[in-house]
């Protein structure tokens, strides 16, 4: 029992010291030795030790006195050792003994003295919008941590490719990350390839060369073709050159919007006769599988990109894809059996090639809810074999519930495409179409938690004078108004002309990075956070055409350091700003005030911030099952930690503390917070 209560002493007093310690909670060590006050501010003295800023804590001095554990007191004046033993060196002082304090001097000559931390202002008494930053809102997905931001290379890649200029150009711009974007996802569109003797697209850019030629049909299934491994070159030049910005991070994954026109019901590449029918023949589901799987052993063997993952599936369940479209390819899948089918089937095909790392996603719905259902009717094989859930957003409303499907299914969750013409903001200018961008990301980061966002296309819109076989471009847009697409190629002066909406899009892009996590914060802010580097972003809009001052609560986080960076884009391509490096801001504690220019988008990076390990692993659910399935978990923690406490098991209150914390974070504890407040008083 002795031995008992002595671990209760050292716990307590090792707790306490660590109490005391008020300035780790800033990034310093307390002082060990130094009780020189050279520096006062808000937060406490401060002094200096191995030529570093310490905080002198109250009991400093007696805290050094090892003689007083053992009854005597430590030297004040003399240093002269008398007697030494086990204890420690002594002198004698009022004729008595006492124990001489070992100390380390300060150097004699310190030619600079770092820097003191600068003083924290107050927080402000009002603003006019109040954000919480919590950590129980950080996403559950890919271990945490998030893979990056996208685009499509369907298809503007296949309208730019032919040229080496502007598609050096495009790898620059949205793939580098010093000088560009730094886009990490490149999402190639493995075209199916039309009959040669159809000409009904009209986009310049939207009819996709496939690489099967020659087709042959035996009949039962027995499908063969050759291979033009020259084709869709134009494609495939702008992603070459796009990897080659970021090898070290860049994702490929390959996806289908049809199959080969030979397979197909209608014999067209662009949908079936009636759209709300499935168009590849039903004994075309292997030989659909084997074209994917082909194409993806040759690009991993002939050109060195091996594909992170590949969906065969775009859009499959809808009424969109109809035959001699004048504007895609795309092909409706069934929900349930032929969804299912084409997944098993090309999982055989990739693995017979051994390709088995290669994941498989799906399903690339258009509308949040419709991917629900989809994956809900999924056979269970296939179900099995889909390790990350793609969904689009240009409908639906379910993010929450997408994401706790995903969740209890243990998949991975991408934000595959989306973007439209729609504007946000107050009298914004060329800001409205950046600003609608910035807010879509917001809502889809928040409510899907997703680990990658995808824009549809970078480039939606061409400008040349001969346009190409007699089909004419879309020429500039109107930057004033809404338009697809972050800038447009000029052809002519080969030259890619930027916009707003590309600078906002890289409010985000540029600083919330692979590896991070994200973590929602809502009222038109999104955050994310870098656990190796000790940094939390925070990217926030302002739609008003007035500036709003903002607090950004940081109090789930356990420390937070000095410094936070402003990058602001507003105003015009001419006269606005462009990632624009505003001056730093200082938090006034575990939180930072800031203000909003109207109709901007502004990314804070804050400096130094230590995340509670205990709050950082919680995510937040409004689910039924997922508040079930956290009631037991707090119910098996109740009955572990009171058995604790009946064995008379030293239990440290904050422990029972975080743990109560973290399954309120989950909305779970319903009819344990009785139980959990009588646990905390057994506890303390």
């Amino acid at each position: 029992m002795k031995a008992y209560s002595a671990l209760l002493i050292s716990v307590a007093l090792a707790a306490k010291v660590s109490a005391d310690c008020w300035a780790t909670r800033l990034g310093y060590p307390c002082c060990s030795y130094s009780t020189e006050v050279i520096f006062s501010d808000n937060d406490g003295q401060w002094s200096v030790e191995n030529n570093d800023w310490c905080g002198i804590v109250s009991n400093q001095a007696n805290s050094n006195c090892w003689a007083s554990k053992i009854g005597y007191p430590c030297c004040k004046s003399t240093t002269e050792v008398i007697y030494t033993d086990n204890d420690g060196q002594w002198g004698i002082e009022n004729n008595d003994w006492c124990g001489i304090v070992k100390t380390k001097t300060q150097p004699a000559v310190t030619t600079a003295k770092p820097t003191p931390p600068p003083q924290r202002p107050k927080q402000y008494s009002k603003s006019d919008i109040n954000t919480n930053v919590k950590t129980i809102y950080a996403t559950n997905f890919n271990d945490r941590k998030f893979e990056g931001f996208g685009t499509s290379f369907c298809w503007w890649a296949n309208r730019i490719g032919y040229s080496n200029s502007l598609s050096e150009k495009a790898a620059t711009l949205f793939y580098d990350k010093v000088e560009g974007l730094g886009l990490t996802i490149i999402r190639y569109n493995i075209g199916g390839g039309d009959d040669p003797s159809h000409n009904h697209i009209t986009r310049t850019d939207s009819n996709m060369p496939g690489y099967a030629i020659n087709p042959r049909y035996s009949g039962n299934g027995n499908y063969s073709w050759d291979y033009n491994w020259n084709s869709d070159s134009n494609q495939r030049n702008a992603l070459l050159k796009a990897v080659a910005k970021n090898r070290e991070e860049i994702l490929v994954e390959g996806f289908s919007n049809s199959p080969p026109y030979f397979m197909t019901n209608s014999g067209c590449s662009t949908g079936n006769f009636d759209p709300n029918k499935d168009n590849l023949r039903s004994d075309a589901y292997p030989a659909f599988a084997k074209y994917l799987a082909d194409v993806a052993e040759h690009f991993n063997s002939a050109w060195g990109v091996r594909f992170q993952s590949m969906t065969p599936l775009n859009e499959p369940f809808t009424n969109f894809w109809g035959a001699n479209s004048r504007k895609q390819e795309g092909c409706h899948f069934d929900q349930g059996n032929s969804e299912s089918k084409i997944i098993v089937e090309l999982r055989k095909a990739i693995d017979q090639r051994g390709l088995k790392d290669i994941q498989i996603s799906g399903t690339d719905e258009t509308s949040i809810d419709t991917q629900i259902t989809s994956f809900e009717r999924l056979s269970n094989e296939a179900k099995n074999i889909i390790t990350r859930i793609d969904t689009h957003t240009y409908g639906g409303s379910k993010r929450d519930q997408l994401r706790i499907l995903a969740e209890n299914n243990k998949k991975n969750l991408w934000m595959s495409e989306v973007d439209g013409n729609g504007t946000d903001g107050t009298n914004a200018g060329e800001m409205a179409a950046g600003l609608w961008l910035a807010n879509r990301i917001i809502t889809d980061l928040n409510g899907l938690r997703p680990s990658a966002w995808v824009l549809w296309q970078v480039i939606d819109n061409h400008i040349s004078k001969n346009g190409v076989n007699g089909k004419r471009d879309s020429g500039m847009v109107n930057v004033n108004g809404g338009y697809w697409g972050l800038a447009v190629a000029d052809h002519d002066n080969d030259k890619i002309i930027l916009t707003q909406k590309y600078y906002a899009f890289g409010q985000f892009t540029r600083y919330i990075r692979p590896g991070y996590t994200i973590i929602g914060c809502y009222n038109n802010s999104v955050a994310a956070y870098d656990s190796k580097g000790k940094k939390l972003v925070i990217v926030a809009t302002n739609t008003s055409n007035a500036n709003k001052t903002v607090d950004f609560n940081l109090t789930s986080f356990k420390s937070v350091g000095y410094n936070v960076r402003v990058i602001r884009t507003s105003g015009s391509i001419n006269n606005g700003e462009h990632w624009a490096e505003l001056p730093p801001l200082v938090p006034y504690g575990l939180g930072f005030n800031a203000e909003l220019k109207g109709n901007s988008v502004t990314t804070f990076i804050v400096d130094d911030v230590e995340c509670n390990n205990d709050n950082s692993n919680s995510n937040n659910s409004n689910d039924n099952n997922s508040n079930n399935s956290y009631s037991n978990i707090s119910n098996s923690i109740i009955s572990n930690v009171s058995n604790s406490i009946e064995n008379n098991v030293y239990v440290d209150s904050s422990v029972c503390e975080k743990v109560f914390n973290f399954l309120l974070g989950r909305r779970s504890i319903n009819n344990s917070t009785r139980e959990w407040k009588d646990l905390f008083k057994s506890a303390r």
